[in-house]
């Protein structure tokens, strides 16, 4: 989904137990809420959770219905498609 330059903690994530990763994947998405580009909470969820169907799991159980939508319809071209994938 997203270019694979870094591993972005992923080693570390790997140990964290499915509480630890809910917890901070919900600090992201209030990231979000502030400000944070959805870009980066999409590319930090995936990480974190380990995949991308575990990554839109956590993010549709912790982002409203309306959250999701208005998050895909401000992007454009590969990054709309990117964050689609991951919201819907």
């Amino acid at each position: 989904m997203f270019p694979q330059n870094d591993d972005l903690g992923a080693s570390l994530y790997k140990t964290w137990s499915d509480k630890e990763k809910r917890d901070e994947i919900a600090r992201l998405v209030d990231g979000y809420r502030n400000g944070l580009p959805i870009g980066i909470l999409c590319k930090m969820t995936e990480a974190i959770a380990g995949s991308r169907k575990r990554a839109r799991k956590h993010l549709q159980a912790l982002m409203t219905p309306a959250e999701r939508q208005a998050a895909i319809g401000k992007e454009t071209g590969g990054m709309q498609m990117a964050v689609k994938e991951l919201l819907q």
